[in-house]
């Protein structure tokens, strides 16, 4: 999708300003937003796609008026929402209001650990030669999906060169529409800062983004 997530490069977003010695999380309750957002996963049952797809597909003004951990809270509010976690009664009202919804399985305490370890690998076996070989020039695809998509705006249509294949992952387009894991080859893609935003460009500037195999075409 196209939303305003996806700024990279656009005139109007302005420079990215770092902050020094940023911390991790800037208030408690952003540590618990990350917390919860975690361990609904498991009784939720949504996948990383998923949950990346609620955040992100929302009205420009909405996204852009909340901080990053605001934006975590309302994609999980949207996702309970959707299977009937909880009710719009009871986001309004901060609290519980209705007996909660049996499900399968719940993250204890005791698994937090194991859970974090493990983490959620990508990595598929691979059921086909990758199309494409380290040195090559490939362009990205010009595509407009409505749904959940990992190649940004700014690159779409432009030539860059394979730098890494990575091997075969989930792909996120289909993971998060809840259509199957359908695991592509994944590739690190690098482009020439001129490639991307013409002449004004320094022309030191290189941009790599790893890029699945859908979303490429020989150069």
């Amino acid at each position: 999708m196209e939303g305003a997530h996806d700024m990279g490069g656009v005139a109007w977003s302005g420079p990215v300003v770092p902050e020094p010695d940023e911390p991790v999380f800037h208030a408690e309750w952003e540590r618990r937003a990350f917390a919860i957002t975690l361990a609904m996963g498991m009784p939720g049952g949504w996948n990383i796609d998923m949950s990346r797809f609620a955040r992100e597909d929302r009205p420009p003004a909405d996204y852009l008026a909340k901080s990053y951990y605001q934006i975590w809270l309302a994609g999980l509010e949207r996702l309970m929402l959707e299977r009937g976690l909880i009710a719009p009664d009871e986001i309004d009202a901060g609290k519980r209001l209705h007996p909660a919804k049996p499900v399968a399985k719940t993250l204890s305490p005791d698994g937090v650990a194991a859970m974090l370890h493990r983490g959620g690998p990508t990595e598929r076996d691979a059921t086909r030669p990758a199309r494409f070989a380290a040195g090559e020039r490939v362009r990205t695809r010009v595509i407009h999906p409505p749904t959940h998509t990992r190649l940004p705006r700014y690159v779409r249509g432009h030539v860059g060169v394979i730098g890494r294949v990575l091997g075969c992952h989930v792909f996120p387009d289909s993971n998060a529409r809840g259509a199957g894991e359908d695991p592509q080859w994944l590739y690190t893609v690098t482009f020439a800062g001129r490639e991307l935003w013409g002449e004004a460009s320094d022309p030191h500037l290189t941009v790599s983004v790893d890029a699945w195999e859908p979303y490429l075409e020989p150069a």
